[in-house]
C-alpha cells in the first residue's frame, strides 16, 4: 500500500475540484466534499460515494435540507494505486465521477463516457 499524508491526499482532492469547469461549479448547489479514511465495511474497496438528491431530481420540495455529501476514501485509493501518479489520476477520476452523480449522471452513463 502506498503511503501518503492526509494533508497531501486532501490537496489532491482540492486540486481535482479546481479542474471542474467554472460553468459547472456555478450550478453545483448544496453539496460538500469530504475526505474520509475508509468507506463502510460492507464495501471496503469503494473509492468515492455521493449521497444526496441529484440536481435533476430536486423539485419545489427541496428546501432546508442538509447538503449532499461527496466522500472520497483515502484508504482504498492508496491500496488500489501502485504509484503516486496513479493516486493523482484516480483521485481526479473519482472526484469527477461523484460530482457527475450530483448532476444526475448514473454509473452506466459514466462508464459509457469513460469515467466509470
Amino acid at each position: 500500500m502506498l503511503e501518503m499524508s492526509r494533508e497531501a491526499f486532501e490537496e489532491l482532492v482540492s486540486q481535482a475540484l479546481d479542474t471542474i469547469p467554472p460553468e459547472l461549479t456555478r450550478v453545483m448547489d448544496n453539496v460538500a466534499v469530504f475526505v474520509e479514511d475508509e468507506p463502510d465495511p460492507s464495501d471496503p474497496e469503494l473509492l468515492g460515494l455521493y449521497e444526496g438528491t441529484p440536481l435533476t431530481e430536486r423539485g419545489e420540495w427541496y428546501a432546508g435540507v442538509l447538503p449532499d455529501r461527496i466522500s472520497i476514501y483515502m484508504g482504498p485509493t492508496l491500496r488500489y494505486c501502485e504509484t503516486p501518479d496513479d493516486v493523482v489520476h484516480e483521485v481526479a477520476v473519482t472526484v469527477v465521477h461523484e460530482i457527475a452523480h450530483h448532476f444526475g449522471i448514473d454509473d452506466e452513463r459514466l462508464h459509457e463516457l469513460g469515467w466509470g
